[in-house]
């Protein structure tokens, strides 16, 4: 890492990032056509030492399927400083971007730069175990980011 870079998150953060959907991916585009916040998920050392963030994408869109996404609460958005209506966790796809990435997106307040804070303990373990799930029955679509 940079010594000028941004300290990296934690596990269980939420960052505000320009995350790329597959769709999106898939037509051609190379950034997210919205900032939004993304938890993070897993951190991961690579041989040459840097570090690579995996994120899942935060959304206003209801699921279509169970499963697919797990509800952020009431009170955890109101911590976070989240919009009021409800958004979900989306659990079927993810970006992996070396930290820290030209798609962070600074935002006022937060516990950092780019740091939303961090997601309740429970509401994580809900997330690693519908990620988990959706593993297990269906292929989930991974976003590499490069710079």
């Amino acid at each position: 890492m940079r010594s000028d870079a941004p300290a990296l998150p934690a596990v269980g953060d939420v960052i505000r990032y320009a995350y790329l959907w597959s769709h999106e991916h898939a037509a051609g585009r190379e950034e997210g056509s919205k900032d939004r916040p993304a938890a993070v998920v897993a951190l991961v050392r690579q041989e040459d030492g840097h570090d690579e963030v995996v994120v899942l994408p935060i959304t206003s869109t209801p699921p279509e399927e169970p499963g697919a996404a797990v509800e952020v609460p009431a009170e955890t958005r109101a911590r976070l400083g989240l919009q009021r209506e409800p958004c979900w966790v989306v659990v079927t796809e993810y970006n992996r971007f070396v930290w820290p990435g030209p798609d962070l997106r600074p935002l006022e307040g937060g516990t950092g730069p780019f740091t939303y804070g961090p997601l309740p303990d429970r509401v994580m373990a809900q997330i690693r175990a519908a990620f988990a799930a959706w593993r297990q029955k269906r292929r989930v679509a991974a976003i590499q980011r490069t710079e």
